[in-house]
């Protein structure tokens, strides 16, 4: 390990210490204050879905969305869950961060799954910074009583090795330091497949979507438990 990357890794492990201790003391507050939030039938849970295009239905109907898929297939096989999808088409990580306290304060979620770091990536931002606020959100999460699933994604190589396997890494380490459940990486199974992108060719179609959701149901039911 070199000196510089021992630094930098001090450094996250320094700013991710502080954001952790700093939700654990704001949120319990917040746990308590929801309760008047909001008013659900007896016995309904929530599952959050924090993430960008990827999860928002970019291109497409909301009802194709793999998310409004999750909400189908969890109203048959978990009637008690519902799924809320505060996904927001160009999303970074700095944007779910600056919302996620108010989302959980609006729906008092029980699973918090985080889909953001895509719109880092494509714009070439920090990996630290992505880290720290990939952290804040999963600690709010944490904080709020909520189980948490993150959701990875991965650059093209043209970014750079360095900066590839850092992006990367961060998924693999947040979910081991907060002990979370992880999908390393959310397209795996369409993406060698030029005809399950739009035009764009970065966001899927709408029948690519059941693929997305049978993807992300493996790592997701268990926490329904």
């Amino acid at each position: 390990m070199t000196s510089r990357y021992a630094a930098w890794r001090r450094r996250v492990q320094c700013a991710i210490g502080l954001l952790v201790l700093a939700g654990a003391m704001a949120l319990p507050a917040l746990a308590q204050s929801s309760a008047a939030a909001r008013a659900l039938p007896a016995g309904q849970r929530t599952v959050l879905v924090m993430g960008d295009s990827l999860s928002a239905a970019y291109g497409l109907r909301a009802s194709e969305g793999w998310v409004a898929l999750l909400g189908q297939r969890l109203s048959r096989e978990h009637p008690e869950w519902r799924v809320v999808n505060a996904s927001v088409s160009g999303e970074t990580t700095a944007g779910g961060a600056s919302r996620i306290v108010g989302e959980l304060r609006r729906h008092r979620p029980d699973v918090v799954v985080i889909e953001l770091g895509a719109n880092d990536g494509l714009r070439g931002l920090p990996t630290l910074q992505t880290r720290i606020n990939l952290a804040w959100m999963m600690g709010a999460a944490h904080g709020a009583g909520a189980e948490v699933l993150l959701v990875g994604m991965r650059m093209p190589p043209n970014l750079g090795a360095e900066y590839t396997r850092a992006f990367e890494g961060n998924y693999t380490e947040l979910a081991e330091r907060f002990d979370a459940a992880l999908l390393p990486f959310l397209l795996e199974p369409i993406a060698l497949d030029e005809a399950a992108f739009q035009g764009d060719n970065l966001h899927p179609v709408a029948s690519a979507q059941p693929k997305l959701l049978e993807h992300v149901w493996p790592a997701l039911e268990p926490l329904l438990d």
